[in-house]
């Protein structure tokens, strides 16, 4: 199961265009409500979220954790015991941790990128605490996945499911969506 946390002003094609590649790679994605279960996106979209972070189980059925960017979303996703909760057990664990846009600044600040070749939304890169920033628009460093901002969102969910169910599948996928490489 892979968790995808949507807080208050979070960036929409962020969230939604990785959860779509996800679910169609046949993955279980549970979107998660920061504080309540609907959550408004940064551009008034109101997305009704499957479960509420209180609701989050952090068991073996967790594979990754996914973090979408946006203002003041990655704010409001940094100030959540719950996202941290989970971020912990996944680093804890071995397990994917993802972000894109602005979010990768929760994981700099957390000292997770440290020693790792990362990317964010520019302008954030000195939150990145110890990370070898990329000039990669997607970047995989061991159980991180990092990614610039909303342009770049289907190739960050392609890059999920290549991690999570093999470049096969990521590359049927692409062609399926008539994704340019």
């Amino acid at each position: 199961m892979v968790y995808v946390f949507l807080a208050d002003g979070f960036e929409e094609l962020e969230a939604i265009a990785p959860i779509d590649v996800m679910r169609r790679a046949g993955l279980e994605v549970v979107t998660v409500g920061v504080g309540k279960e609907s959550v408004h996106s940064s551009h008034g979209v109101v997305i009704k979220a499957d479960i509420t972070d209180s609701q989050v189980k952090l068991d073996g059925s967790v594979q990754a954790v996914m973090l979408p960017g946006g203002m003041p979303g990655t704010r409001n996703l940094d100030a959540s015991p719950a996202v941290h909760s989970a971020l912990d057990f996944c680093a804890g664990n071995g397990l994917l941790i993802t972000a894109i846009c602005a979010a990768p600044s929760v994981l700099g600040k957390k000292g997770l990128l440290s020693g790792r070749e990362a990317i964010c939304f520019p302008g954030f890169e000195q939150l990145l605490t110890g990370a070898r920033i990329s000039e990669k628009y997607v970047v995989a460093d061991g159980n991180f996945i990092t990614a610039r901002g909303a342009g770049v969102a289907v190739d960050f969910g392609l890059k999920i499911v290549e991690k999570l169910c093999g470049s096969e599948k990521s590359a049927e996928i692409r062609a399926a969506i008539q994704c340019e490489r």
